[in-house]
């Protein structure tokens, strides 16, 4: 980023995987951070080692509600609105608000961008292609997407968020990106995610069984969250305000094929199980990445292997330190229960 000193970024959804990334890499650019975060999803560990940092601050606070007094102080230059939960148990959790995150919340971020004349950037998702008839996803294509699916709360969301973006571009109200991310993994995804990377690599480390929904050869494309957010800076700092942009890893593998890597990685004897395939889950899923080759000349460095390293040894600590807070907090009961 150029002038990051001269930066000030609200980062919406900051505590979450992704978010608690893009804040370490604005903060090393010199930018002044503001992250506003519910703690739905988001784990207040993901900054904790900011907590020293004065160019941070923390806000909880929902983007469905009002902002806060000092959200709407604050003079923003940049606000990237990655404010929703992502993984298919999280979002069905609650999926009115899920898609009022994606409606309201943005609709808020906009009116927030527009009052400071701030760069806004949506995160938006491949699931906008939703079980694709085309492959790989060009930004063109309209998707093929169940409106009334389990799916649709987050799929349907996102697309409204994109159609409230571009309207405010069009309108001349804001200055707008929107990013359709791909599958993303990386340290600081939660053990619960629900998602194929975290769910094997946790599986693996613990013995349990390797769950595979389907037959495993419906296919993913995954991207580190290093690349994924250079993908998102260099975006933001672009003039590419009149389309979305893929941003994702085109290498395509089947989910067995995940499980096969994984394996030899942990070293793990866990057994496959396969379970019945969900509702509307794409069958197919990689990238063209061809746009922001051109007009961000971004593309992905980190190959599976290196990426899939880094993230397994990351979940076998948070383990340990699980194991560990789980034996301190026995420890410390039986303690009580001697002392009366």
């Amino acid at each position: 980023m150029k002038n990051g000193k001269n930066k000030t970024a609200l980062v919406t959804g900051g505590a979450g995987f992704i978010g608690s990334h893009l804040i370490d890499s604005l903060l090393a650019e010199g930018a002044t951070v503001v992250c506003l975060d519910s703690l739905l999803t988001g784990r207040s560990k993901n900054l904790r080692h900011l907590e020293r940092e004065a160019r941070f601050d923390f806000i909880q606070g929902d983007v469905i509600d009002d902002l806060p007094a000092s959200v709407k102080r604050t003079a923003f230059t940049h606000i990237y609105n990655l404010a929703c939960a992502a993984s298919p148990p999280h979002y069905q959790a609650d999926p009115e608000h899920t898609m009022l995150t994606n409606v309201l919340g943005t609709r808020n971020l906009l009116r927030l961008a527009e009052d400071k004349d701030a760069r806004f950037l949506l995160t938006s998702t491949s699931e906008v292609y939703g079980d694709p008839e085309v492959h790989p996803q060009p930004e063109g294509y309209r998707g093929w997407v169940s409106c009334t699916g389990p799916r649709a709360c987050y799929d349907e969301g996102k697309r409204a968020a994109e159609t409230l973006t571009f309207d405010y571009q069009r309108l001349g109200r804001a200055d707008v990106r929107v990013a359709r991310i791909f599958n993303t993994y990386g340290p600081r995804m939660r053990p619960d995610d629900g998602r194929v990377v975290s769910n094997v690599i946790c599986q693996a480390l613990s013995g349990e069984n390797i769950t595979i929904y389907g037959d495993g050869t419906q296919t993913r494309s995954f991207c580190y969250v290093s690349d994924l957010v250079d993908g998102l800076m260099r975006l933001m700092d672009s003039d590419v305000t009149d389309e979305p942009v893929n941003i994702g890893n085109p290498v395509e593998l089947t989910v067995s094929d995940l499980v096969e890597r994984v394996l030899a990685l942990t070293g793990s004897k866990a057994k496959v199980v396969n379970m019945p395939l969900p509702v509307d889950d794409p069958r197919r899923r990689k990238p063209n990445i061809e746009r922001a080759k051109a007009r961000l000349g971004w593309e992905p460095k980190v190959p599976l292997q290196q990426g899939l390293e880094a993230t397994a040894a990351w979940f076998a600590e948070e383990q340990q330190e699980t194991k560990a807070a789980g034996r301190l907090a026995t420890n410390d009961i039986f303690v009580g229960v001697a002392a009366e």
